[in-house]
């Protein structure tokens, strides 16, 4: 017998042997489908991290960190041989200093001279320095920025921690969580400032990084100062593109291409240095060409005020904006479409049901063009979200959106600024919540929805809970339940039955001549992460 045909049959027996074992174990399974769809188990997030952008240069300025981790509660325990003791040995959740420095002058496309760009340079290990004096002057640095760095460190979880600093050079920071700290760990940063430029109430929840941010609603008109602030987290060297995108088109921006953000580091860019062209509304896309950072949109108007731009959700078909005030004296809707033409349906959900504002009920956005409409006197009296959905159901185009809010009258009015928002899946959480002044607006666009509503303090102890209704198509807005003590709280969300449901917060508080507010979108606050399950396939042998 030939050598080839010898070698056939051994190769022909073996894979009948193989076969054999596959239809052995099939037949295990026999009622189950052939191929059954991979599973997958939530779980806890394992580390977290958070950058908190410089706050502000103001003299007449006091702003206050509130931090929280909050796992589930239904959360599976972490896997390992160290699960028994992973709350206290594998877990730590602090913010600390951006730790690297600003690049020289004009190294940085685009970049300039900002109250706000102040980093400090607390490291402990940021290269070697030739030159002793510079040594001794980063020495220096480091003592006086680990001296005006507020100290925020969880020790356990559901225990908010609160800190306070009135440095008007104080830096941006960066926050780590890690084991059983990681999950739901979320930052508050709010800043009041008293009087002068920029006066109000600011907050902004510190953001995760990633490779790319949506800001609908930034401006480079004479009347603006708007800042992006790009922190990089990490231990190497990120290169960012900022695009900017006005009722035109796409605005040609050469100096903020590659703008490099050194690691551990943050780089503050004015936007109307980027163009000569001052545009009201405009939406910013940040994209990271390499590596990640987090980034925050500070806007300060001449005469309005103040306050963070929150970052929109990623562009999608429809959008939900919660968090309109009862009393919004004005609301300027942006809507940017990236890719095509889109027709949507302009609607209110009120706490009796979805209306369509009169004289607002279509909105028409050109692809790679932003569209504005000023929605005067838009709640009349009662809490609101604005629902954008397609006008046709079978012809939709992806949208990025944001609103300007205004309250108050005359020279007395405040500025904030809301954005689209996803719904909250698993829980939302949001840091920094006062006993007076704190409004919780969720939003069920289309069905009705239970959601539990539960209160954390400083320090821990007891929370508190309520459960809501929110009816079909409408808005609810609650004050949530105060826990002991008078520091700032945490709140979380968690559905827990019927239709998707959107969140937002407001913190006002009285100011000598204005009422100060701030909004933020509550999003789900990543707690946990799907992980599929793996196991053995002899079937990838006949593949």
């Amino acid at each position: 017998m030939k050598r080839t045909t010898l070698s056939l049959i051994v190769a022909v027996a073996v894979l009948a042997v193989v076969a054999g074992l596959a239809a052995v174990t099939r037949s295990d399974g026999a009622d189950q489908p052939a191929k059954e769809t991979p599973r997958a188990t939530r779980m806890p997030v394992q580390r977290t991290t958070l950058a908190c952008p410089a706050p502000t240069s103001s003299e007449f300025a006091e702003t206050t960190y509130t931090a929280v981790s909050v796992p589930p509660a239904d959360a599976p325990a972490p896997a390992g041989d160290d699960a028994d003791d992973a709350e206290d040995e594998g877990a730590s959740a602090t913010l600390r200093p951006a730790d690297g420095e600003l690049p020289d002058e004009g190294e940085a496309s685009g970049e300039e001279d900002d109250p706000n760009a102040e980093d400090d340079p607390n490291s402990e290990d940021d290269g070697a320095e030739d030159d002793g004096a510079k040594d001794d002057e980063r020495g220096k640095k480091e003592q006086k920025g680990a001296a005006d760095a507020p100290e925020v460190t969880l020790s356990e979880p559901r225990a908010a921690v609160v800190a306070d600093t009135d440095d008007p050079e104080a830096p941006a920071l960066v926050g780590n969580a890690s084991g059983t700290l990681a999950p739901g760990y979320t930052v508050q940063q709010t800043t009041e400032i008293s009087m002068g430029e920029g006066r109000g109430l600011l907050g902004t929840a510190c953001a995760a990084p990633s490779a790319e941010f949506w800001f609908a609603g930034a401006s480079t008109h004479s009347a603006r100062a708007d800042y992006v602030h790009l922190t990089n987290p990490d231990d190497t060297p990120a290169v960012v593109d900022l695009e900017l995108y006005g009722a035109d088109g796409q605005i040609e921006t050469s100096s903020g291409n590659g703008i490099s953000v050194p690691a551990r580091a943050t780089v503050p860019v004015r936007l109307s240095t980027l163009t000569s062209e001052q545009e009201t509304d405009l939406v910013l896309h940040v994209i990271a060409r390499s590596g990640r950072l987090s980034a925050a949109v500070q806007a300060v108007h001449a005469d309005l005020g103040g306050d963070w731009l929150p970052p929109s959700e990623a562009p999608a078909p429809s959008a939900v904006l919660p968090g309109l005030p009862k009393d919004t004296e004005a609301a300027r809707l942006v809507v940017f479409a990236p890719d095509d033409d889109a027709d949507l349906k302009v609607e209110l959900a009120t706490p009796t049901g979805r209306v369509v504002p009169a004289g607002y009920e279509t909105l028409h956005v050109r692809a790679g063009m932003t569209a504005s409409v000023e929605l005067k006197g838009i709640t009349q009296g009662e809490p609101g979200s604005l629902v954008l959905t397609p006008t046709e159901s079978d012809r939709s185009a992806d949208v990025v959106a944001g609103v300007q809010v205004v309250r108050g009258e005359d020279d007395e009015q405040e500025i904030a600024f809301l954005s689209a928002v996803g719904p909250v899946t698993e829980q939302a959480t949001v840091a920094g919540n006062e006993r007076k002044g704190t409004t919780l607006f969720l939003a069920a666009p289309d069905r009705a929805a239970t959601v539990k509503i539960t209160s954390i303090g400083p320090g821990g102890g007891d929370p508190q809970e309520q459960t809501v209704e929110v009816k079909a198509r409408t808005t609810l807005a609650v004050v949530p339940p105060a826990p002991s003590g008078k520091k700032p709280f945490a709140v979380t969300v968690t559905p827990a039955s019927g239709g998707p449901v959107y969140a937002a917060r407001m913190l006002s508080r009285a100011g000598e001549d204005v009422a100060m507010f701030t909004l933020q979108p509550v999003p789900d606050d990543r707690a946990t992460v799907l992980v599929p399950e793996a196991e053995a396939d002899i079937s990838v042998l006949g593949r």
